[in-house]
């Protein structure tokens, strides 16, 4: 389990972080990407773009200095903030022990299950997620929490701007992470937060996206989505080449067949994987998905 570092001549921070981290003889950590909000009006948005009220439990993936936890908790039933830092958890334990209904857990959010973390806290699979995340851990996050089978209503999520304007593209500038996320939910850039309401603050801006998840996967059976997913793995697999070029060599398929297939599914065979709408990679999937299966 990972610790937080000893302390040092750490710079200037909001006090509530600054003590927290201070009494406690820790600092943030680079290697686990603890920069930590401190700036409360974006705490205060957060929230809101999250709707919470008294009916919510929320879960939150690295609470960081506690700030957002708080102020999660003022608005919700129940806060299960989930830490993988064990010194970090234990300092928060101390310091939040007194705010009802917020719980602890020290853990590797990946290493979890949404479900089984809701039925150890005795909560239903009824939830929101929360999260500051850091880029090396967004993308695996986002997807266990949208793939669960107890997914959540909705995830409002504090991430590097690159990666929100990413997943919040439309046809033109899609990526695999676009098709992989926008399949199971649709999201908003709420606004965007610069390094300064952060401690330390990081070297690029952030974004705050709301991501309202589909009641079923969109384009495709729920059984499906690792299929369609697998295939725009394929399509984006040589980014500068045509759609034809590259699903033929990523699914090793011969070139005549696959532009066949593509002109079925009503696709350019020339197009760019960048270019195709949702919609568009499930025709593609519908035509070609076999060869994944």
């Amino acid at each position: 389990m990972s610790t937080a570092e000893p302390a040092a001549s750490a710079p200037s921070a909001p006090l509530g972080v600054r003590k927290l981290l201070e009494s406690h003889g820790l600092r943030p950590r680079k290697s686990l990407g603890q920069n930590f909000l401190v700036n409360r009006g974006v705490l205060a948005r957060i929230v809101a773009a999250a709707d919470v009220t008294r009916d919510d439990v929320v879960i939150e993936v690295g609470p960081g200095g506690g700030a957002l936890t708080i102020a999660l908790a003022a608005k919700a039933r129940q806060v299960i903030a989930v830490e993988k830092d064990a010194r970090l958890a234990e300092a928060l334990r101390l310091e939040l022990e007194g705010h009802p209904g917020i719980t602890i857990v020290e853990a590797d959010m990946l290493k979890l299950t949404p479900e089984a973390l809701l039925r150890a806290h005795g909560a239903t699979n009824r939830y929101k997620v929360v999260a500051n995340l850091p880029y090396y851990v967004a993308n695996p996050i986002l997807r266990q929490f949208l793939e669960a089978e107890a997914k959540p209503e909705l995830l409002v999520v504090l991430l590097q701007r690159e990666v929100a304007r990413s997943i919040a593209a439309k046809p033109g500038d899609m990526s695999l992470l676009s098709v992989a996320v926008q399949l199971f939910a649709r999201p908003t850039i709420v606004g965007i937060v610069r390094p300064g309401s952060f401690y330390p603050p990081p070297k690029v801006d952030s974004a705050i996206v709301r991501l309202d998840v589909r009641p079923e996967p969109a384009v495709v059976a729920p059984g499906e989505t690792q299929g369609l997913i697998d295939v725009a793995r394929a399509g984006f697999s040589a980014r500068r080449k045509q759609l034809a070029n590259s699903l033929s060599h990523a699914l090793e398929m011969p070139r005549d067949e696959v532009f066949d297939r593509l002109t079925r599914a009503g696709v350019a065979p020339q197009r760019r994987a960048e270019t195709l709408s949702l919609e568009e990679w499930g025709a593609v999937y519908r035509e070609l998905g076999h060869v994944r299966r």
